[in-house]
């Protein structure tokens, strides 16, 4: 018995069409490149810090000690979301999908975009327990900018290195809380309608989300230009 023909088509089948197979090829591609990013697991951390989001709320942590300690612990847990999103950067076999050519800066930036979407979206629903400090509005600033943090960071020190950038930026808010910050570039401690702090954001994940779909986490190999 031999495997002679096993793979051929059988008798009058019409072999899948050329945009068939290219589909299914660029969805295994994208999920493979998910898994290798650990993005399941990302997912998971995500909608475990909307809980805590929620539990925090909902149980006033921080109450005594002041509005300013609420703030801080919801901008801890923004913080973290960032910093999980920024990690996600790094795969531990570089990248592979250069062999790919052009998609290599499609999927690094679709995948950053879509866990700071699903990451905005899973902290608006814990933010549902109680009242959040800025709102959504604020949120949805102090989440963006500091995932541009985090993404610099994995672009210039490494994707393992990535979450210092919003840990690091979460002390100097710290400090900034305590007193009065002037410098729109510190918006997480300025007021959610304030136009400055959310272009300084703005500006900081365009920065991120640019660098690294140009070139990717430090140490995801060779460093490139644009495929």
């Amino acid at each position: 018995m031999t495997t002679t023909g096993l793979h051929e088509p059988l008798p009058g089948a019409a072999p899948a069409p050329r945009a068939e197979r290219r589909a299914v090829a660029a969805l295994r591609l994208a999920w493979l490149y998910l898994v290798s990013r650990r993005v399941p697991a990302a997912l998971g951390l995500l909608a475990g810090l909307a809980a805590l989001l929620w539990s925090a709320l909902h149980w006033h942590w921080g109450i005594a000690g002041g509005p300013a300690a609420q703030q801080f612990i919801s901008l801890s847990i923004e913080a973290g979301a960032a910093a999980v999103i920024a990690v996600t950067a790094y795969g531990p076999f570089g990248e592979p999908e250069r062999a790919t050519g052009r998609w290599l800066p499609y999927l690094r930036l679709g995948e950053a975009a879509a866990l700071t979407a699903i990451g905005y979206a899973a902290l608006a629903a814990g933010a549902t327990g109680g009242l959040l400090p800025g709102g959504t509005l604020a949120l949805l600033r102090n989440l963006a900018g500091i995932t541009g943090i985090g993404l610099l960071t994995a672009a210039v020190l490494g994707g393992a290195f990535g979450w210092t950038g919003p840990i690091a930026y979460l002390v100097v808010t710290e400090v900034a809380l305590t007193g009065n910050p002037t410098t729109p570039w510190v918006w997480s401690a300025r007021p959610p309608h304030d136009l400055g702090g959310a272009l300084c954001a703005a500006l900081v994940f365009a920065a991120g989300t640019a660098a690294i779909t140009l070139f990717g986490a430090r140490d995801s190999g060779r460093r490139s230009s644009p495929e």
